[in-house]
């Protein structure tokens, strides 16, 4: 994992190869939150890869703007068309990035943003591993995350359950990221994702 240090004064804007930046964490953390902001602030260098799953949407979620949201079947037959870059299964349904979402955004000069689980985040390293950086955002503990996930109002118990148990096989895979940000404190956390990927890309 490498160390971070937040540079002394603004770096000198150098031409880099398009990235794919990798966020992965468990789910009650923050991440779609840190996601948007980053997007936002340096929405000229980068942009969002929408990924396709055959969850259900939730809430007020359309189908384009946050998923791609694909029957089992049509998913399994783009897998087998190799459509995409990354696929898994997780929480009993599929999830995957396509590979022309990734390599049509990089011939515009733009790096990428993917917000994927730890066994998407692995299989990206694999398909492209000199333009992966991943970083992996934490809780402060899982304790801290059940307070979040239960404030939250969303789901069941026996989601939340399989959400936990789920995060802490996640954590056992964040020293295999680049790096390793705990939100303990949103506006600290989001302070240093950004000067992540503004010195990566």
């Amino acid at each position: 994992m490498r160390r971070f240090q937040t540079p002394d004064r603004e770096p000198k804007r150098r031409v880099k190869k398009p990235k794919l930046i990798v966020i992965s964490a468990p789910s009650g953390t923050g991440k779609t939150t840190l996601c948007a902001r980053l997007l936002k602030d340096l929405s000229s260098m980068l942009t969002l890869s929408i990924s396709s799953t055959t969850r259900p949407p939730r809430g007020k979620e359309q189908h384009g703007i946050e998923y791609f949201f694909l029957s089992t079947q049509d998913f399994e037959v783009a897998i087998q068309r190799g459509h995409f870059a990354e696929h898994a299964r997780v929480h009993d349904n599929y999830y995957g990035t396509s590979r022309d979402a990734i390599e049509s955004n990089w011939k515009q000069g733009k790096s990428v943003l993917l917000d994927i689980d730890v066994q998407g985040a692995a299989s990206l390293k694999k398909a492209y591993p000199d333009e992966t950086v991943r970083i992996f955002i934490a809780p402060p503990s899982l304790e801290a995350l059940e307070q979040r996930l239960r404030k939250r109002g969303t789901d069941p118990e026996e989601t939340i359950q399989k959400r936990l148990k789920n995060a802490e096989k996640e954590m056992s895979h964040m020293k295999r990221f680049d790096y390793v940000i705990v939100n303990d404190d949103l506006e600290r956390a989001y302070r240093q994702l950004r000067d992540i990927v503004a010195q990566e890309i």
